[in-house]
């Protein structure tokens, strides 16, 4: 049984990678990326609108007394909220992971 645990860790170790990111490293990283930072601007414009209407609806059912309409305009407001907070915290959420990450050995 020993060698067995033996030739199981030298397999183990054999298998050992490291993962070291490197943006040059491929063609079309540069555009990847421009595409990224493309989509998060829609997004924060897609949040922009939610806002906008949210609000709206939200007035619009207080004043007519629809009080279904107003929670919900609430909810559209909290929803575009959340959305421009997760797409300007993306890339320090992603930071933050991948170094904890790293951290495991």
């Amino acid at each position: 049984m020993p060698i067995l645990t033996t030739i199981q860790f030298g397999l183990f170790r054999l298998a050992e990678i490291s993962v070291k990111p490197n943006p040059k490293g491929l063609p079309g990283t540069e555009a990847l990326e421009k595409l990224v930072n493309g989509l998060a601007a829609v997004a924060l414009l897609g949040c922009g609108a939610a806002l906008v209407i949210g609000a709206a609806q939200w007035g619009l059912g207080q004043r007519a007394n629809n009080y279904s309409q107003a929670a919900d305009g609430k909810t559209k407001m909290l929803y575009g909220i959340g959305g421009a907070f997760v797409v300007g915290a993306t890339s320090a959420l992603i930071n933050f992971f991948y170094g904890a990450g790293t951290a495991v050995r």
